[in-house]
C-alpha cells in the first residue's frame, strides 16, 4: 500500500510517499480501508516536532516514533482482530488511529475498536474523516470544561477553522448565544453556520470591548489570560483549545492561578478520543445541527502541498486527503 511517511522531523519536504506493506489488525484493531483523512495542528505538531514537548511525550526523541502521520479517518472496515465485536468488513467507519502504529494518511490504516464508531447517515467520506480531532475537541471544551448552557453568550475565537465551525454549531445546538470571531473574508461563513454575532478581529478587539461572555472558547487564543478573564462574566469559563504555543503553555501553567475559587475560571483543554463523542457527533450530524466545512480536498500524492497549506494558518474549515486507490 502507499503511504505518507517521515523518517525524521522538519518541513514537509521530509514526507515521502512510499509503498510499505499493509498492517496487520491487533485483537483489538480493526483494519480500515481508508477513503478520506483530515489534517489537524497535530499532524504538523507532530511533523515539526514543535513544542519539544512532542519528543518526550511519546513522538520519539530523535525521529519520530510512529513514521507515517495522520489520525482523522473515513473509510470501509477491510478486516478486524480478534477481540473486536462491534464491527465487521464492509462497514462503513469513521475516527481516530492515533493509539496505534500506523496513521491515517496511507491507503490502509489500523484504528483500535474503541476509537471507531459508524459512519453519519447522509455523510460523504470526506466529511466524516473532517469531525473526529476537531469535532470532539470542540464538543469536550464547550461541554465538559466550559459546561456549557443553553442562553449563555459564548464566544468562540477561531471560530472559521476547523475546531471552530464545530463548535460553533454545537454551541448554537446547545441553545448558547453565540458570537463568532474570525476574517474579514470569514464573516459570511459565519452568519451561515448559524452565529448571532460575529466579530471581524481585524476591525475589533473583543477584548478591549464592554461585552462579558459567559464561556470563551479559544480554537486560536493568542490573547493574554489577562485579557480573556476581563471580558468573561462573574462566573464565566475561558477554554483554551488551541492557538499560539506561549498562551496555550500560559494556560497550562497558569491557569489555576488566574482562576478564582468562586468565580471565572481559566483552563487548557486536552481532548481525548472517545467513541461515546463520536457516536454524540454522529447524533448531532443525523439530526442536522452539526455539518462539516471542508475548505480543500488533496489527493494523497499531494500530502506535502496540504501540509504546507495548513501550516499558513488561513483555512476555512477542515483539510482533506482521498486516496488513490
Amino acid at each position: 500500500m502507499k503511504a505518507a511517511m517521515y523518517a525524521q522531523y522538519g518541513s514537509p519536504d521530509v514526507i515521502r510517499l512510499v509503498e510499505v506493506d499493509t498492517p496487520t489488525p491487533k485483537e483489538d484493531e480493526v483494519l480500515v480501508r481508508v477513503k478520506a483523512a483530515s489534517l489537524n495542528a497535530f499532524d504538523w505538531h507532530m511533523l515539526r516536532a514543535k513544542p519539544f514537548l512532542v519528543r518526550l511525550m511519546g513522538g520519539g526523541f530523535l525521529r519520530p516514533k510512529v513514521q507515517v502521520l495522520g489520525a482523522d479517518l473515513a473509510g470501509t472496515v477491510e478486516a478486524v482482530g480478534q477481540e473486536v465485536k462491534q464491527f465487521k468488513p464492509g462497514d462503513a467507519v469513521f475516527g481516530e488511529s492515533t493509539s496505534s502504529s500506523t496513521g491515517a494518511f496511507a491507503e490502509y490504516a489500523c484504528a483500535r475498536e474503541k476509537y471507531l464508531a459508524p459512519m453519519p447517515a447522509g455523510m460523504t467520506f470526506e466529511e466524516a474523516a473532517a469531525l473526529p480531532m476537531a469535532g470532539m475537541t470542540a464538543l469536550q471544551g464547550l461541554r465538559d470544561l466550559g459546561k456549557i448552557q443553553a442562553g449563555q453568550k459564548v464566544l468562540i475565537q477561531g471560530a472559521s477553522g476547523g475546531v471552530g465551525t464545530y463548535a460553533l454549531q454545537i454551541a448554537k445546538a446547545d441553545g448558547a448565544h453565540v458570537t463568532a470571531v474570525c476574517s474579514t473574508a470569514k464573516v459570511a461563513l459565519m452568519w451561515e453556520l448559524g452565529a448571532d454575532e460575529v466579530i471581524d478581529y481585524t476591525k475589533v478587539d473583543f477584548t478591549r470591548g464592554e461585552q462579558r461572555y459567559d464561556l470563551i472558547l479559544a480554537a486560536n487564543g493568542y490573547h493574554s489570560l489577562a485579557d480573556y478573564k476581563r471580558v468573561l462574566s462573574d462566573k464565566g469559563i475561558y477554554v483554551m483549545a488551541g492557538g499560539q504555543n506561549g498562551q496555550l503553555f500560559q494556560a497550562v501553567l497558569l491557569g489555576s492561578f488566574y482562576s478564582e475559587k468562586e468565580g471565572k475560571k481559566m483552563a487548557a483543554l486536552s481532548a481525548v478520543t472517545r467513541q461515546e463523542d463520536l457516536l454524540t457527533l454522529k447524533e448531532l450530524v443525523e439530526a442536522g445541527k452539526v455539518k462539516s466545512v471542508i475548505d480543500r480536498s488533496y489527493p494523497l500524492d499531494q500530502v506535502a502541498e496540504a501540509m504546507r497549506y495548513l501550516e499558513e494558518g488561513h483555512a476555512r474549515g477542515k483539510i482533506i486527503l482521498t486516496m488513490l486507490m
